[in-house]
């Protein structure tokens, strides 16, 4: 990738409580945008309508507030790449959707959810990997006027090419995978609206993000929006996947297995030792450093991807709360009796 100033950006969907992951992903990001001195964005990923809210908008907004991770760019501040929703983006979605079809790289499909549920059964008594078969591919214009006077509505596929697609992850380094075991995805559903992984490409170039810092359980969206970006042609960001939060039984961290996992319902906890504990999941400034408690200004200084751990990081609320504890122990006076 070409040098380039240094965008990075939290991407959250306003549809539930923000999660202490969630949490740990913006402070990597904010922390790796102030070290470089680059930039922050925030982008409100707000395309299901049917399960996002404004009062979860507010959630991510005050949570945000609370750990002292200030955007640089986002719907409330404003800047140079906006509209900062994805709601609000809608005409940018169609003009690149429009420009895939017209060069042949995506084609629509018009199969019917009777039909597509037979397809992946006669895969299944076939033993083959469920994925769509490409039946529509090569439609012509006739053919799809047919279906459409049947009253269907097409989705728009991409065409997955043959080969490997290949990315050096920031984090784990040099991934591929093959081709052959992409399915053919949707990008923009029936209704003409984009699905996950072509708006988040879309914004991403846009917004002229250099860098998505992101969790381990994006990684298998990156081929397909490797391949996205590709068929527009245009330049990858830089990848990395930031290891999984695990509790205490070593399991992907969840209501499951923690008493709470929204990061606003530790505000019994001083800011700045949340913000000193998460950014020890998955991360240390290397060198054999054994110190714990780091300032905020400290953790900018020696912040770095290289930094940043393959094995997942166990969140442990009796360890966050010994870090607590430091920092009330290490609170002058004056501003212990202002609590």
């Amino acid at each position: 990738m070409n040098a380039s100033p240094i965008r990075v950006r939290m991407a959250p969907s306003p549809t539930g409580l923000f999660h202490v992951g969630s949490a740990r992903t913006a402070l990597f990001n904010y922390l790796f945008a102030r070290h470089t001195g680059g930039t922050f964005v925030l982008r409100i990923e707000d395309t299901d309508a049917a399960r996002g809210s404004l009062e979860y908008e507010k959630v991510i907004y005050d949570a945000l507030e609370w750990l002292g991770l200030d955007p640089n760019e986002g719907p409330q501040q404003g800047g140079d790449f906006g509209p900062y929703r994805q709601s609000e983006r809608t005409d940018l979605y169609k003009k690149y959707a429009a420009q895939l079809l017209e060069s042949g790289k995506a084609y629509y499909a018009y199969e019917t959810p009777e039909e597509l549920t037979a397809m992946r059964e006669q895969q299944a008594a076939n033993k083959q990997p469920p994925r769509y078969n490409g039946a529509h591919r090569t439609l012509t214009a006739e053919q799809r006027a047919a279906f459409e006077a049947e009253g269907r509505k097409g989705v728009l596929r991409l065409h997955i090419p043959e080969g490997v697609t290949q990315f050096d992850d920031a984090v784990y380094g040099p991934i591929s995978w093959k081709n052959s075991d992409i399915d053919e995805f949707v990008i923009c559903k029936s209704d003409g609206g984009p699905t996950y992984n072509f708006a988040c490409v879309i914004d991403d170039y846009l917004m002229k993000i250099s860098h998505v810092i992101r969790g381990e359980d994006g990684l298998s969206n990156t081929p397909r929006q490797c391949l996205i970006y590709d068929a527009l042609g245009f330049e990858r960001p830089v990848f990395a996947h930031l290891p999984f939060l695990l509790g205490k039984d070593r399991k992907k961290l969840s209501k499951r297995n923690a008493d709470t996992v929204s990061l606003l319902d530790f505000q019994h906890i001083f800011p700045d030792a949340m913000f000193n504990y998460l950014s020890q999941l998955g991360w240390n400034p290397g060198g054999g450093e054994t110190q714990e408690i780091f300032s905020r200004d400290e953790l900018i200084e020696k912040f770095t991807l290289e930094g940043v751990n393959k094995a997942g990081a166990i969140f442990d609320v009796d360890k966050l709360n010994w870090m607590n504890i430091a920092y009330l122990k290490a609170m002058p006076v004056e501003q212990f009796l202002e609590l």
